[in-house]
This record gives C-alpha cells, sequence and structure tokens, in this order.
C-alpha cells in the first residue's frame, strides 16, 4: 500500500511539472518559403513581319575591256521581310522568310572603246528572295544562317546600230546570315548580310559579243525589326517555364 501511495504521488509530481517545461521552452521558429518567379523561356515560334534599312554594292566582274562610267555602285535599300519560324531541339530555329527591297536609283552606263557607237545601260530597282532559315538560340538570341531563290527589277539596253540585243537573268540565289535579338515579347531586332548572284551577262551578238560577259552580283548590309505575333501555341516572343 506505501508503494502504491508514493508511485501515485510521483506521476501526479510528474504531470504538473511538464506544462511547465514546455512552458519554458522557445517557440519553433517559421522561415516563409520565397515567392515563386518562373524564369522567362524565349519562343521563337511563330509568324513575323517587319521592315529593314541598308545598304548594296555591286560585285563580280565587268565585261572585258569596256569602261563604266557609274560614280559609284554603292545604293541604298529599304524594304519589308515576314516569315515563320519553328524552334525546336530546343535551341535550334528552322524557318522560312521572304523579303523585298527597294534601291536607291543606280543608273549606270557602259562604254566599249572597240565599238564607241554602243552604250550599255543598267538600272537596279530592287531585290527579292525567298529564303529557308537555320539558327541556333540561347536566349534572347540567335545566329542563322540563309539560303534559297533570289529576282531583281532591273531594266538593261544597249543603244546603238545595228541593234544587239542583251541576255541575262532576273532570276538567281541568295546566301547569307545574321544576328537576331529577341529584346520583348514581340520585337526583335537583326543584323544581317545577303550574297545576291544572278548569273552572267552577255551580248548576242557583233560587235559587243566579243567583249564577253559580266557577272550580275549583289553584296548586302541591312539592320531589321521584327514583329513576332503572339498567336498561342503558334508561338509567342515569351512564355513562362512550365514545372
Amino acid at each position: 500500500m506505501k508503494n502504491f501511495l508514493l508511485g501515485t504521488v510521483a506521476l501526479i509530481a510528474l504531470g504538473a511539472a511538464v506544462p511547465a517545461i514546455a512552458a519554458d521552452m522557445a517557440p519553433r521558429s517559421y522561415t516563409k518559403a520565397p515567392a515563386y518567379v518562373a524564369a522567362p523561356i524565349y519562343n521563337w515560334t511563330g509568324f513575323y513581319v517587319g521592315g529593314n534599312i541598308g545598304g548594296a554594292f555591286g560585285g563580280g566582274n565587268g565585261f572585258t575591256g569596256a569602261v563604266n562610267n557609274s560614280s559609284s555602285n554603292g545604293k541604298f535599300m529599304g524594304g519589308v521581310q515576314g516569315g515563320y519560324n519553328y524552334q525546336f531541339a530546343p535551341n535550334w530555329v528552322i524557318g522560312v522568310e521572304a523579303q523585298y527591297d527597294w534601291t536607291s536609283n543606280s543608273g549606270a552606263t557602259v562604254t566599249f572603246p572597240l565599238a564607241p557607237a554602243y552604250t550599255y545601260n543598267t538600272s537596279l530597282n530592287g531585290l527579292g528572295s525567298v529564303t529557308g532559315r537555320l539558327g541556333y538560340t540561347w536566349g534572347p538570341a540567335m545566329l542563322y544562317a540563309k539560303g534559297g531563290y533570289a529576282f531583281t527589277d532591273r531594266s538593261r539596253s544597249v543603244t546603238g546600230l545595228p541593234a544587239v540585243d542583251v541576255n541575262g537573268n532576273t532570276d538567281g540565289y541568295t546566301v547569307g546570315g545574321g544576328l537576331e535579338y529577341m529584346f520583348t515579347q514581340n520585337w526583335s531586332g537583326n543584323i544581317e548580310y545577303q550574297y545576291y548572284n544572278f548569273g552572267k551577262t552577255t551580248f548576242a551578238s557583233a560587235p559587243l559579243a566579243a567583249y564577253g560577259s559580266a557577272t550580275s552580283e549583289q553584296h548586302t548590309v541591312k539592320a531589321g525589326l521584327n514583329y513576332h505575333f503572339n498567336l498561342g501555341n503558334f508561338g509567342s516572343g515569351m512564355v513562362p517555364a512550365k514545372y
């Protein structure tokens, strides 16, 4: 009986002490988790349209022995472009682009010392292209190459008698490349180099046929601004990451 009473007293004392010990313990600290902020992912997929300005410079070889009387072959140019990009894998971009540029008045004349009665007159009014593009992107920047079909709006004629016809192409090919940077959700800017080749120009008959052929080439440098349409699954400039 004595042992039972002592045990009961000990349990009562322990029960009274536990709340006091708990009261003396410091409350557990709580740290609020930082707010989640999704990292932006730049998505090049989608349609775009834009404009560009720059300069064009003639290249290639001229007619053997002829004299080019043009004071300068440099031309101001400006135009429009539009296309579609698809981003995959996940840093590669493929696409297609159509572009047309008007050029400043760039008429030139060529004379022939052995046939002084003749003059060859040319004028370049515009350059166009439909190209494929392949790019590699990191963040908002993309380095790309392009190439495809090219066409030119130009006039060519020969003054003198008897008449001499000019043989030459208005269709050709183009290659180039550039760097594009997406600086807002829907806007990007780029700078690019593009080379155009329209083959050889020759004269159909004497006396000018003896002067051989001239290569029709243009080297261009352009800066452009593009607007990217935000069309949901078809593409947007920047979308939040998904986890």
